[in-house]
């Protein structure tokens, strides 16, 4: 959800209220993970936003997408790739239709710039 945040702006990453997000029960491998996030701005086919999940397991297809970790941690699994282990100051940057399976040890905040304009190449 965009929340109309303009810059120049400064916020609380860790802090800010994340409204949730639906998480497709066929993407849920174990436990009862949930999602929040919130959009800061959108532009050009460039969005940025905070994403967070709770703990368990489920599965994606991702964007092309940098990101980098707030707080938690988890281990992130791509097909045919390498796992990625990440917590608080990791950035990590994944391609357009990696197929992944998210390991969330302890709930995962990350802030996000996802560029929709890329080529999956």
């Amino acid at each position: 959800m965009t929340r109309g945040f303009v810059p120049p702006l400064s916020l609380a990453a860790a802090e800010l209220e994340l409204e949730p997000l639906p998480l497709d029960p066929e993407q849920i491998l174990a436990g009862a993970p949930a999602t929040f996030g919130v959009t800061l701005f959108e532009r050009d086919g460039v969005e940025c936003g905070v994403w967070e999940i709770t703990p368990g397991v489920v599965t994606d297809t991702e964007e092309q997408e940098v990101f980098l970790v707030i707080s938690g941690s988890a281990t992130i699994e791509i097909e045919d790739g390498p796992t990625l282990r990440v917590g608080p100051g990791d950035i990590g940057a994944l391609r357009r239709g990696d197929r992944t399976t998210w390991r969330v040890h302890e709930t995962l905040r990350k802030l996000y710039v996802i560029d929709a304009r890329a080529s999956s190449a």
